[in-house]
């Protein structure tokens, strides 16, 4: 019988992108549930996925369906029930476990790399060391209590972090193989342009580092899913 796998989306083109292929691999049956769209609650599902988007975690009078998924981030991972967090995600997640989420006060978009930590390079994270991986983000978090950090950047030292074996949240984008970029620049073009960040640069870095990042991210995602295997 195939695993369920549910991904809440807030962006049509912020999907899942390179973890599509070990999902499959590891026998999940991917879903996207599209959020303030679909009804809510998303069906249960052996793997939460929830993705990025463009909103602040803090913004709920806005958009009361971050109530909704805080909740059930809550719920579920004092069930201990695998998740995975990227982006607005990880965000919801350590917002989920009562940490603070707050504006950063500096965009970081682009492709970089991250420095782990030492559980980092012990983790399924060590696939992504010395890579220049996709940023895309201007908020950031405190570290929630009983999670281990695994990531930081000269910019914001809360990247990656872990809690137990399963769960797992990335403040970057380790899911971006480059794959359908134009969408991003198109779609956030106002964040760039208010930014001041040439699209250009953009452009041609996601064509230099993508297919790197795009492996390295499988291969990343890929231990993670062998390492729940091995939990349950």
């Amino acid at each position: 019988m195939m695993k369920t796998a549910t991904a809440l989306r807030h962006l049509l083109f912020e999907d899942v992108g390179a973890f599509a292929a070990p999902l499959a691999e590891a026998g999940y049956d991917l879903r996207y549930h599209e959020v303030g769209v679909d009804s809510w609650p998303p069906a249960a599902s052996d793997l939460l996925i929830v993705l990025g988007g463009p909103i602040g975690v803090y913004e709920e009078e806005i958009y009361p369906f971050l109530g909704a998924e805080k909740t059930l981030l809550a719920a579920r991972l004092a069930a201990q029930r695998p998740t995975l967090g990227i982006c607005l995600g990880a965000q919801l997640m350590a917002a989920a476990l009562g940490a603070r989420v707050y504006p950063g006060g500096r965009k970081e978009i682009g492709w970089a790399p991250v420095a782990l930590t030492a559980a980092g390079a012990d983790s399924a994270l060590a696939p992504l060391a010395h890579l220049p991986l996709l940023h895309w983000h201007g908020d950031s978090f405190d570290l929630p209590p009983a999670a281990v950090l695994l990531a930081s950047t000269p910019l914001y030292r809360q990247q990656a972090f872990a809690i137990g074996r399963h769960a797992l949240a990335c403040q970057f984008h380790p899911e971006a193989d480059g794959q359908g970029f134009e969408r991003w620049l198109i779609g956030h073009a106002a964040e760039l342009a208010a930014a001041k960040i040439p699209v250009a640069q953009l452009r041609a870095d996601a064509l230099r580092c993508g297919n790197a990042a795009g492996a390295a991210g499988r291969a990343c995602l890929a231990r993670w899913l062998a390492q729940l295997d091995s939990h349950a």
